[in-house]
């Protein structure tokens, strides 16, 4: 089978940590992104979950702009232990 080459750009850290994995798994990252592409085209998906970050939901940002609107004009802040913050979130 003829082979190709593919060019992509990294963030320069993610590489390092990409190499480092695939080293520890004794594999290239070549092999990794190979086997890659053949699950994904066999299965004609990406193979793994993608999912935005929760922290960026609309309901957490919208918070986030009363509390800033809030500090931002004055109002009196309420702080909060990480504990009770942990149980908020567990609501």
């Amino acid at each position: 089978m003829a082979q190709t080459t593919v060019n992509f750009r990294m963030d320069e850290n993610l590489k390092i940590d990409l190499e480092r994995l695939c080293d520890d798994l004794g594999i290239t990252m070549t092999t990794a992104f190979t086997v890659f592409a053949k699950k994904a085209t066999r299965e004609n998906r990406i193979p793994f979950e993608l999912s935005g970050d929760p922290f960026y939901g609309a309901k957490n940002m919208a918070r986030l702009e009363a509390s800033i609107a809030s500090f931002e004009a004055g109002s009196e802040t309420i702080s909060k232990t990480a504990e009770e913050l942990e149980e908020m979130a567990n609501e």
